[in-house]
């Protein structure tokens, strides 16, 4: 995979761990660029518009929550995509996040793999990589009125693209992967983010009701099983090849 020299922008005060980002985005083929202050990351934002943004959520003059809620509210950038990072425990933080327009998540400490892992993701899906795949790998679901598109990281609701964070896009292939069969909140964590991260239902459910919405009409094609989980309706299934 290469990463077309896609621009990140790296919104965090700890020197130390924004050179650890910044290394290892260099490293991964992106330019990148630290900034420490939330105020004057906005006015950077707004005139060179990065690839995608690593923010911090614990900076001292402008909170992330903040900066990533300007930066999603206003047309010229709330199409640049965001990753935030936070610290373990700051979980109604990571809620606020999603609920804002967020892409994706890290907690503290972080693998810097996964962080880069998750970076490739949010560019693969905005355009900003360029990725040869021979195979077009789709799963086609509910008679066609579904389709996801693994290699593309696509999802077409009734002729309708549909545009998903990376956790909903996950969410959505992990339940659809088997219809009919009911996964429990803490398998849908641990297949979309990892067995070591720990997280509670509410997540889990803000992360659904985002879908649903995004779904519209095909909305419950995500059913609840109370007292248990979540499962895709069952319905016929077929893979294109």
């Amino acid at each position: 995979m290469t990463t077309a020299k896609a621009e990140v922008l790296i919104v965090e005060d700890e020197p130390e761990i924004a050179e650890l980002i910044e290394f290892h985005a260099e490293r991964a083929g992106m330019r990148a660029r630290t900034i420490h202050s939330g105020k004057l990351a906005l006015e950077l934002i707004r005139r060179e518009k990065p690839d995608v943004i690593v923010l911090d959520l614990m900076l001292p003059d402008l909170d992330g929550l903040e900066v990533c809620r300007r930066l999603k509210q206003s047309d010229d950038t709330r199409g640049i995509p965001i990753v935030m990072v936070t610290a373990k425990g700051e979980e109604a933080d990571i809620v606020a996040g999603i609920e804002l327009g967020a892409d994706d998540y890290v907690t503290k400490p972080f693998s810097p793999r996964v962080l880069m892992a998750r970076l490739r993701n949010v560019l693969r899906r905005n355009g900003a990589v360029d990725e040869a795949s021979p195979k077009n790998d789709r799963m086609i679901l509910l008679g066609g009125k579904i389709v996801i598109d693994l290699d593309r990281h696509e999802t077409v609701v009734e002729s309708r693209k549909v545009e998903l964070t990376l956790t909903e896009f996950g969410i959505l292939h992990y339940l659809a992967g088997r219809p009919g069969f009911v996964r429990t909140r803490d398998q849908i964590i641990g297949a979309v983010h990892g067995k070591s991260t720990v997280l509670s239902s509410r997540t889990v459910d803000v992360h659904i009701t985002a879908l649903r919405r995004k779904l519209g009409d095909m909305a419950d094609c995500v059913e609840t099983v109370r007292g248990v989980g979540y499962r895709f309706a069952d319905a016929s299934t077929s893979d294109d090849d």
